[in-house]
Order: C-alpha cells, then sequence, then structure tokens
C-alpha cells in the first residue's frame, strides 16, 4: 500500500502566468486585497496575507501579451482561497462586487460556502470558507456527503456589515 500523505500537508501557494502583471496585480492586491511582498521587476510579483511571504505568484515570463487559456482544455480549473470565517468571506465577496467584477457562481456545499470569480486572465477563483467539520453533512453510514446547493449570497453579504 503507497504511504499516504501527511494529514497536516497543506496546499502552499499559487504561481500563475498573467498576460499583463501590473492588471493581474491590481485584481489580487485591490480586487482580493493581497499585499504585494516582492517584485521581480516587470516580470513577476508575490502576493501575500498577513505575514505570510506569498500565497500567489504571478509571472508573464511565457505569457505576456497572450490570451487566455482555451475554455475546453486541459489546466487549472481554479485556485481557492480559504477564509477564516463566515464574516471575512461577507467582506471579501463585498469588495469583489465593489470593483465590479462578476459572480460566477455561488453555491453551498454542505461542508463550505463557496463564490466564484474569474481573474483578469480567465483564472478562475473561489472564495470560500469551511463549515466546522461536525457541521459537515453524513450519509446513513457516516461518509461525507457534499452537495452544490444555492448560496444565500444576500446573507453572506449582510455578515459583512
Amino acid at each position: 500500500m503507497p504511504a499516504k500523505v501527511h494529514p497536516d500537508t497543506r496546499v502552499g501557494h499559487i504561481h500563475l502566468k498573467v498576460s499583463d502583471l501590473e492588471r493581474a496585480i491590481h485584481f489580487y492586491s485591490d480586487v482580493l486585497g493581497f499585499s504585494v511582498t516582492q517584485r521581480y521587476g516587470t516580470q513577476a510579483a508575490f502576493l501575500g496575507a498577513g505575514d505570510y511571504h506569498h500565497h500567489i505568484g504571478l509571472n508573464t515570463w511565457h505569457s505576456r501579451g497572450a490570451g487566455p487559456a482555451p475554455e475546453r482544455a486541459a489546466g487549472l480549473y481554479h485556485a481557492a482561497f480559504l477564509f477564516p470565517d463566515r464574516a471575512s468571506l461577507g467582506v471579501a465577496l463585498q469588495r469583489v462586487l465593489d470593483h465590479g467584477t462578476p459572480l460566477d457562481g455561488a453555491a453551498d456545499h454542505g461542508v463550505s460556502e463557496a463564490v466564484y470569480i474569474r481573474d483578469p486572465d480567465g483564472n478562475g477563483i473561489e472564495l470560500y470558507r469551511d463549515r466546522a467539520p461536525a457541521d459537515w453533512p453524513r450519509d446513513a453510514n457516516g461518509a461525507l456527503k457534499m452537495v452544490n446547493d444555492p448560496l444565500d449570497v444576500p446573507a453572506l453579504l449582510a455578515e459583512a456589515r
């Protein structure tokens, strides 16, 4: 039997190829609220939350001026950003809407609540918060039973106030 990954393993960061570095920095810093932690001239930048070195890497090394990846091609479906609670997710959603970024969707998955948007290069972004594991939906045998129900977006936005 193959060894399992350590249970404390986490996804540390994403690194995206972007077509316009300044436009991408604006989106990830002004719209999503991450802070630029380091720049490599006009070709790359790193952004993080809190005092973490970076959660997001952006570069134009092979993609400057390129169009978005084809929708019907293999690749990244979305990057997901986990918020610590419902109120902070509501604040993030309000900031996104205030910047005129349209929602691609919103869902209650039972284990989490999520909203979906796209960055300027068409990359999918999920902003979400997890429910406590004790509140996750389970079937009669105790197995996880995620759902894809509509999310009450106005109630989520009310959490931001």
